[in-house]
């Protein structure tokens, strides 16, 4: 009996010990096929990468150390130049020191039909007041002064956009709620001035036009301008406010008219006027002291400079007007048709080189900027 369980044990020993050495035979094996595969893959995915990096480089005409992170600059090109360039800054990397990289990388201009118009809108005046506030949280690209460019491509037109105002805090809150969405929609390289009536002098729409004429071409090269009723809101964001080959008349189907024409040289409400024609018939006559008869005198400066009015369709045209009591100081100016008669003898000496005003204030709010000048007494 002891010498069997002498030969056992030592049976029990040799067996343990073969275990022992296939288990660590089989580790080996295993660790040694791990660490091959590892190889295998990171000389995969480096080859992948490699690949894309090489494919990107050549679509953007770059070798692979010039592909970088891309940033935009500060200002854009005309669209005269070609094209617009953008900073571009590589990402940090190990422990080489930063390096700060410019690249120029050349952006297309917008197409002539914005892909982001929706068409019809809901424009209602009958939920509260949109604060500025929610208006601006709606709008984060919009930069101070109501200022706001495409950030994918350069817009085909500089637009400046010129409200005529006193006393309509609440109408320039549905205006700038409503429009400014409309206006990125529609890809433009815009900035929008609210020209403040200072005092209680009777009121001078036209002035106020010119004067936001001079003070928004001082601040950028604008080449459209867009002259707005400050309560006056488009139906329809297919109603470009941009400038055309002729004079523009934008708000043609007004809801206060049955969403019709009221006559054929109607030129009041929203019109766009290029650089070019504006300057052309002179600007806009500057003693039209009161309500009405402005229009009319823009229409013949329009019409004697051989232009003439174009006009989106009555259905893309569609606009609401917040309904309100008239002005005080905005009475019905009793001079205005004698003045309408005579365009053509007094739009050479009355307009943009015979414009006086004086500057009060300027404020740079984050959807609009205001400027509060005094232009005068009749």
């Amino acid at each position: 009996m002891p010498g069997d369980s002498s030969m056992s044990f030592s049976f029990l020993n040799r067996t343990c010990k073969l275990v022992v050495l296939l288990c660590f035979l089989h580790i080996s094996v295993t660790l040694i096929f791990y660490v091959t595969s590892l190889d295998v893959r990171f000389a995969f995915v480096q080859h992948q990468q490699s690949r894309r990096v090489s494919s990107f480089a050549r679509a953007s005409n770059l070798t692979s150390r010039d592909v970088v992170a891309p940033r935009r600059a500060a200002t854009a090109s005309s669209p005269a130049e070609g094209g617009d360039t953008r900073d571009e800054v590589p990402a940090a990397g190990g422990e080489e020191e930063e390096k700060k990289v410019t690249n120029a990388k050349k952006l297309e201009r917008c197409p002539d039909a914005s892909p982001l118009l929706i068409g019809p809108l809901r424009v209602e005046f009958s939920s509260p007041v949109p604060s500025l506030e929610l208006t601006r949280k709606e709008n984060l690209n919009v930069q101070p002064g109501g200022r706001y460019q495409p950030k994918d491509c350069i817009a085909l037109q500089k637009v400046a956009l010129i409200i005529p105002f006193r006393n309509r805090d609440e109408h320039l809150k549905y205006w700038l709620y409503y429009l400014h969405p409309i206006l990125q929609r529609q890809q433009l390289d815009y900035g929008v001035y609210v020209i403040n009536q200072d005092g209680s002098e009777t009121f001078n729409r036209a002035k106020l036009l010119n004067v936001g004429y001079m003070e928004a071409l001082k601040e950028y090269d604008y080449n459209c301008f867009i002259f707005s009723d400050v309560d006056l809101i488009p139906m329809d964001d297919r109603n470009i406010y941009k400038c055309f080959s002729q004079p523009r008349h934008l708000s043609v189907s007004m809801d206060k008219f049955g969403f019709k024409l009221p006559y054929h040289q109607y030129f009041g409400g929203v019109s766009s006027l290029s650089k070019e024609q504006y300057l052309k018939i002179n600007g806009f006559p500057n003693n039209y002291w009161g309500w009405g008869g402005e229009d009319d005198d823009i229409y013949n400066r329009v019409v004697s400079r051989g232009m003439s009015i174009s006009r989106p369709s009555g259905e893309q045209g569609k606009c609401r007007m917040i309904r309100h009591n008239r002005d005080e100081k905005n009475e019905p100016n009793p001079q205005r048709f004698n003045r309408i008669a005579h365009t053509r003898e007094t739009m050479d000496k009355d307009g943009i080189n015979s414009l006086s005003y004086k500057v009060v204030k300027t404020e740079k709010e984050q959807l609009f900027t205001k400027i509060t000048v005094d232009v005068g007494k009749p």
